[in-house]
């Protein structure tokens, strides 16, 4: 397994980063129309708020309290005021309502769209980028990075604007009514402030902490289930689930140090707004006693600061998932940055003909870039020929074919295709002029048809014209529904043999102009290989076609054996030929008829 004791990338964004946000504005641009909407709504309903605690005094000191004033009076001003207070409750329900509505659409649609880009991205990327990347990190991008993107849209962004709109309009109206009552609380103000940019500070440590753990969590877990086999067999479960108990015992810990930082934070603002209280009921009850303040003004005051430590206790709660959303911002703009390596040079392809004339120049190639898989290779391949690479495991033979695909670029030299170099070639439509069978076969959980033609379009009719070529009828009408039995979840289930020639169908479906064959029969039972050599002997006929066989019995069809050893092509020829040379393909053969010594029947020489 991989070591996961690395750390999350390391840049972190910034809620000060201007380039972030002019990025993620280009997302909320064709919702613009509706983002207004949201904040007129929520200066409405500010305004509505802001007006409760106003109603409220005028109440009390006009009705309740007002002296020489007539018991109907009074009965019918409170129901005139209570009416009022009603109708603004409802206005506040009712945009609050519409704004969570508007926002939340906003917000999904948003996240649609980055999840949809950031998908196809990450399809389009080349695979030495994914051998770099552990699968449950680009989850994480996709699934809790894109969740925090959602929460800053849905919850936080207009409602942020609000609450600094209430905060200041609150300070507006308490220094308009009693600026003297208003200086009391002020002190409070400061350490309010203070208190949240502290907290906000720590919390973000915290939300980063928890944001890398979780990734490393998601990726030895990824890795853990796609490797249940092994760690069965070599009885590696105790030792996995001491390592998964260490990453999630750490997760834990830092889950609860956030846990423990609000903790703190939440009964401290509790407190400041507590004490803010117990200062203006003393200080204002001295005032009311001096005639400078009147009931209904210290009560809409006691309504204001309730309404003004909230938002301040929000605040930073709301700050803290801007900042883990901007965080998450730029792993997945990171992401999205990320170009493959597999450049088009000018001028690209057009589509023409080809004749699958392959030449190899020079080609060395490098995974890690220390040690060289292949290096110096020159290898013709003529049009209409077959070749057969041979060679002990790691001489790069599958190398050599994944630069031919363009999985990857050569480090020097390069490969030809009717003489044109392969990087003027896009990947696509390279990749639909060489088929390939290779030993892992990948089904999807569909019918057999579906898995021939997959996106093509293409009817039964076609399939069928084809398998007949192949020879391959008689595998279809074993089916029980034939081409439209369903394999896999839910189907039937099909052996290696039949998965191998159901991937053969599908790859010369396409009428591939250079047919590679990695290991094709590696794993199959006696009666498909049969099957199977049949077809491959017809899809041979005029078509450049690569081998690569550890069986050598596989290859007696081949015009020429490649012999590769250590990243170097060592000798090529027929088999006789190579045989009487006594090198390394003599060596390979007698190693073979060692080993089927028990089964020398099944050896049939070349």
């Amino acid at each position: 397994m991989r070591n996961y004791g690395y750390f999350e990338e390391g840049q972190i964004g910034s809620v000060r980063d201007l380039r972030l946000w002019r990025r993620i504005l280009a997302y909320c641009r064709p919702h613009l129309a509706w983002l207004v909407a949201a904040v007129l709504l929520s200066l409405l309903v500010a305004g509505a708020t802001l007006s409760l605690p106003r109603l409220l005094q005028w109440a009390i000191d006009h009705y309740m309290v007002a002296p020489n004033l007539a018991a109907e009076a009074r009965i019918s001003g409170l129901g005139r005021t209570a009416l009022v207070y009603g109708l603004l409750v409802a206005t506040v329900f009712t945009g609050g309502f519409v704004q969570v509505v508007v926002l939340e659409w906003v917000g999904q649609s948003i996240m649609h769209r980055m999840r949809q880009d950031l998908f196809i991205h990450i399809m389009d990327l080349d695979l030495a980028f994914f051998h770099d990347q552990p699968t449950g990190r680009l989850v994480t991008r996709l699934t809790n990075d894109i969740q925090n993107m959602h929460e800053m849209f849905t919850s936080v962004m207009v409602t942020l604007f609000n609450d600094f709109l209430r905060i200041i309009g609150i300070l507006a109206i308490l220094f308009w009514m009693n600026w003297r009552l208003a200086l009391v609380m002020s002190i409070f103000v400061p350490l309010s402030i203070t208190s949240t940019a502290l907290f906000s500070r720590l919390a973000r440590d915290r939300f980063r902490a928890i944001r890398s753990q979780l990734a490393l969590l998601n990726s030895f877990l990824q890795e853990s289930v796609a490797l249940i086999t092994v760690i069965q067999l070599f009885g590696r479960q105790q030792e996995t689930l001491r390592r998964y108990g260490e990453l999630n015992s750490e997760y834990l810990r830092r889950a609860l140090s956030q846990v423990k930082l609000f903790g703190t934070f939440m009964p401290l603002t509790e407190f400041m707004g507590s004490a803010a209280v117990a200062l203006i009921l003393w200080y204002g009850g001295g005032e009311i006693m001096d005639h400078r303040l009147t009931l209904g003004e210290l009560v809409a005051f006691f309504s204001y600061m309730r309404l003004f430590f909230q938002p301040m206790r929000e605040l930073s709660q709301k700050y803290s998932i801007v900042q883990s959303a901007m965080a998450s911002a730029e792993r997945i703009f990171q992401l999205l940055d990320r170009r493959s390596r597999l450049t088009v040079l000018a001028p690209p392809w057009r589509q023409r003909p080809v004749q699958g004339h392959v030449r190899y120049e020079g080609v060395s190639y490098s995974y890690d870039r220390r040690k060289e898989a292949v290096r110096d290779i020159d290898l013709e391949i003529r049009a209409g020929e077959t070749v057969a690479l041979v060679g002990a495991t790691g001489s790069g033979k599958t190398t050599l074919v994944s630069l031919l695909l363009r999985f990857y670029d050569p480090d020097q030299g390069r490969i030809l295709l009717d003489g044109t170099d392969l990087r003027h070639f896009p990947p696509r439509q390279l990749r639909r002029i060489i088929g390939i069978v290779t030993q892992d076969v990948f089904l999807l959980p569909d019918t057999v048809l579906a898995n021939i033609v997959l996106d093509s379009g293409a009817g039964a009719t076609e399939v069928e014209k084809l398998l007949a070529e192949l020879g391959m009828t008689r595998f279809v009408h074993r089916l029980p529904a034939g081409l439209d039995t369903r394999i896999g979840e839910g189907g039937l289930e099909l052996s290696a043999g039949e998965k191998q020639l159901l991937c053969f169908a599908r790859a010369m479906f396409r009428s591939p102009t250079v047919l590679v064959l990695d290991e094709a029969t590696a794993s199959i039972d006696s009666a498909s290989e049969a099957l199977l050599e049949e077809a491959v002997a017809r899809a041979f006929r005029g078509r450049t076609s690569l081998v690569i066989a550890h069986r050598l019995s596989t290859i007696r069809r081949v015009d020429r054996i490649v012999v590769l050893a250590h990243g170097r092509i060592v000798e090529q020829g027929s088999h006789h030929e190579l045989v009487a040379a006594g090198g390394v393909y003599s060596e390979l053969v007698q190693k073979e008829l060692s080993g089927l010594s028990d089964r020398a029947g099944e050896w049939k020489p070349v």
